[in-house]
């Protein structure tokens, strides 16, 4: 038995809930029911300490089908009860994602895990789970074996405050799954406020700003160097020219409002092929993993936040050169911020499953 430590810290993030996941393929050429069982208590349980199961049905790339995860009959009893979830898969379905979830701050125990769908009888055949008791132990570095941290085979989760380690209390065999939340506080980034260190209206933009750069983020974290270059058609924009334009439009933001002026000779070079995209930025802006596009964006970013910090909200009243003042200005930037953000997911959702691409040696010098 052994409990995760805070050695490695890729992955980490902060939210008041943590999940983990296990992912079958799936297919049919048509309709059927599907139940998910498991066995599950809750020490220490309140309307906020609470657990779940839940289950996600992948249809085509970036399209879902059925979803539940128990929000709305939460589990709160401390004695192991068992526990279901019903529902369809039909012919569209290429995964079933399934897994435990948990809320703040308690002691939330999981074990034997079941997956059935229906049979052409109308009976239920159980399919595989690998480790669905539990029983392969946690590692030292708090991986269930066969399961993933998080929603996603692809990507693992680690949550700030929450442990996993194999337990002995259990429903039925050696070990059951143990997840312990300690001083779990609220997620801050779906609450729009004001920062001490900023004036009250200028605390609330750079909140506003943080909340679309983290979902920006977020959205194209995972991507390969495949998917960032997809082009969709020869009018789209790739998905990873678009996080260049949105770091090229808030430099320009930048020296607008805080200089009061446009780019100069030198700034031109280095931001105008990204900010007006078009055939060239097609050919050039490629080639590039997501590490490159991020580190400029958040660079940016950081410019922004430190600007800020100097003014105070009567600045915001006050205009630039086109009629317009701060305020709207940088309003301005999270709307088109917003908006590229839509493009992106949609771009997203596009990208073929197995694409072969030719990367040139061409890259944007920044």
């Amino acid at each position: 038995m052994s409990i995760n430590t805070n050695a490695q810290r890729a992955n980490w993030t902060q939210q008041e809930w943590s999940s983990f996941v296990q992912t079958i393929v799936v297919k049919t050429d048509k309709k059927i029911k599907f139940k998910l069982q498991a066995d599950v208590k809750v020490l220490g349980a309140s309307e906020k300490n609470k657990a779940g199961l839940w289950v996600r049905v992948d249809n085509a790339p970036g399209e879902y089908g059925f979803f539940d995860n128990m929000n709305d009959r939460p589990i709160t009893s401390s004695e192991w009860k068992t526990y279901a979830i019903e529902g369809y898969i039909d012919e569209n379905a290429k995964a079933i994602n399934f897994g435990g979830i948990c809320y703040y701050n308690a002691a939330f125990y999981f074990d034997n895990f079941a997956l059935f769908t229906e049979t052409e009888n109308g009976e239920f055949e159980r399919l595989e789970i690998k480790n669905s008791g539990f029983e392969k132990t946690i590692t030292d570095e708090g991986d269930i074996p066969n399961w993933q941290r998080g929603i996603s085979k692809n990507r693992k989760m680690r949550v700030e405050g929450f442990t996993y380690q194999s337990s002995k209390d259990t429903k039925d065999g050696k070990y059951a799954l143990l997840i312990t939340g300690n001083n779990v506080k609220k997620d801050s980034s779906r609450f729009i406020n004001s920062s001490k260190e900023y004036t009250p209206q200028i605390g609330t933009l750079v909140s506003m700003l943080n909340n679309l750069s983290t979902r920006v983020e977020r959205t194209v974290k995972n991507l390969n160097q495949r998917e960032l270059d997809h082009l969709l058609d020869d009018k789209a924009n790739r998905i990873g020219a678009l996080l260049l334009h949105l770091a090229a439009a808030e430099a320009y933001y930048q020296v607008y409002t805080f200089e009061n002026r446009g780019f100069n000779e030198e700034e031109k070079k280095k931001w105008s092929l990204a900010l007006e995209l078009g055939d060239e930025a097609r050919k050039i802006i490629r080639g590039h993993d997501v590490e490159y596009y991020l580190d400029i964006y958040k660079k940016v970013r950081k410019k922004t936040l430190e600007e800020l910090l100097k003014r105070n909200d009567e600045w915001l009243k006050e205009g630039g050169r086109q009629g317009s003042n701060y305020h709207y200005n940088w309003f301005h930037v999270m709307e088109h911020q917003s908006s590229h953000l839509g493009q992106i997911l949609l771009l997203k959702k596009r990208i073929p499953e197995d694409e072969k691409i030719t990367v040139p040696k061409e890259k944007v010098d920044q």
